[in-house]
């Protein structure tokens, strides 16, 4: 089993665009079933690539978490291409920035358009939870961590709570 390093913040690598993939070939695949073991390993609910350390636009989602009985989802080159104007307000957490949570709005249904692991074209229709990990996933390929949607004074205040959670376990960032 092949378990890679998460990415936390300030890793620059989590602030970037990602590039789309081309062709998918056996290294994206190689690559996606390495993400699903991570993912699974840590657990986490969602891993995208930029979070490994790849500035590809590649996510994958593990809904098993919330008792919904489907097996990891994997969506290369996702974009919305759809969302409702109706909006929550959930918490959120998020692998790259460990124990910090933080309240943020999302649409509540959206339609996510990607390619699957053979190349082709798939269009999904999410609400609810499983719309918001999309957006929370895509949202790291576009270079945003969630606190990015928060006002600058509540995002101050996370980020300043994240350094110094870890400055006490003796990480330098």
């Amino acid at each position: 089993m092949t378990t890679l390093k998460v990415r936390t913040y300030p890793d620059p690598i989590l602030g970037k665009n990602c590039t789309p993939v081309d062709n998918v070939n056996d290294e994206v695949l190689s690559l996606i079933n390495k993400m699903i073991e991570t993912m699974l390993t840590i657990p986490g609910i969602g891993l995208a690539a930029p979070q490994i350390g790849v500035s590809v636009r590649i996510i994958v989602v593990d809904m098993s978490l919330k008792e919904i009985n489907m097996p990891p989802l994997s969506l290369i080159n996702p974009e919305i291409s759809e969302s409702e104007n109706k909006m929550s307000i959930k918490e959120e957490g998020c692998l790259s920035i460990p124990e910090i949570f933080g309240e943020i709005s999302r649409s509540e249904r959206i339609e996510v358009k990607g390619l699957d692991i053979e190349g082709k074209e798939i269009v999904i229709s999410a609400e609810g939870f499983l719309a918001r990990i999309f957006q929370h996933e895509i949202d790291h390929l576009n270079g945003f961590l969630f606190w990015d949607r928060m006002s600058k004074i509540k995002r101050d205040i996370l980020k300043r709570r994240f350094k110094k959670m870890m400055m006490k376990k003796r990480v330098v960032l």
